[in-house]
């Protein structure tokens, strides 16, 4: 197998743009090639010249979306930016809607629409809720719903939320967790592109729209959040990552607390 040239890269980074708006910096170059390596061996090709061929062809839509999964999956794990978790449980405690909904709108895996659930089921007292994890990356959505991860990632979970909503591996299956039943029936998965029209999902009281905005460029951003923020009900909470930042985007956000935003109610304060 050839290594990747710069012109094939630049064809890679044209590729993840126009299909989820992602901007490739030159050093991502060896995460390209290191990612989309066994693909190439798989089909049986010699250059990443002729896999992008393959991927830009109507006739392999599935191997396309093999592509996009690759370079768009990010490590996640459970409680990330926990503060976030702690605010989502203030405004749930205070929340009178008859059913409280939250978006994870870049959910990779799942840790964190679960994390969200286990947040809720707590602070909810038994009211109803609905989380919505949304990716890019059928794969990604695929191990979501599975809903079984490694014990390393719920290294930051409170131990009474792992008693109470993840059963403990044993035999085989030792060294992992599964999300229980009564959790995962509150949560749903789809797939949606957020540089594209989103389905209808209904309004939020929360999203969480965490550690993808750093991979667009502004005119991105900006359209992402717009259209993230459309469903959000008015006076309703947007998270963002802590490294990432609405500066500059005039967007009619009120900032709450840092990377915390609140939409502006009907009243317009």
């Amino acid at each position: 197998m050839e290594a990747i040239t710069d012109s094939e890269f630049r064809q890679f980074q044209a590729f993840i743009f126009d299909a989820a708006g992602i901007s490739l910096a030159p050093a991502k170059k060896a995460l390209v090639s290191g990612r989309l390596a066994k693909r190439l061996r798989a089909c049986q090709l010699e250059s990443y010249g002729d896999y992008f061929a393959l991927v830009s062809s109507d006739a392999h839509r599935a191997e396309r979306q093999i592509a996009i999964d690759l370079l768009t999956t990010n490590e996640t794990y459970f409680f990330r930016e926990p503060k976030h978790f702690d605010f989502l449980g203030t405004v749930a405690s205070d929340a009178r809607a008859p059913v409280f909904r939250t978006w994870s709108a870049a959910c990779s895996s799942g840790e964190e629409a679960y994390s969200i659930a286990m947040v809720l089921a707590d602070r909810l007292g038994g009211r109803s809720f609905e989380v919505v994890g949304t990716d890019i990356s059928t794969r990604m959505l695929q191990a979501a719903q599975r809903a079984h991860y490694p014990d390393i990632r719920a290294r930051q979970m409170p131990a009474d939320y792992r008693k109470r909503f993840c059963l403990r591996g044993t035999g085989v299956q030792e060294g992992t967790l599964l999300v229980d039943r009564s959790l995962r029936q509150h949560v749903r998965f789809a797939q949606a592109n957020l540089v594209a029209p989103l389905p209808d999902f209904g309004r939020f009281d929360v999203v969480f729209l965490r550690n993808v905005m750093i991979y667009f460029d502004a005119a991105t951003k900006r359209e992402v959040v717009q259209r993230v923020v459309s469903l959000l009900r008015p006076d309703g909470y947007l998270c963002i990552g802590h490294s990432e930042s609405l500066h500059d985007l005039g967007i009619d956000l009120i900032p709450v607390a840092p990377s915390i935003f609140r939409k502006p109610g009907r009243a317009g304060h």
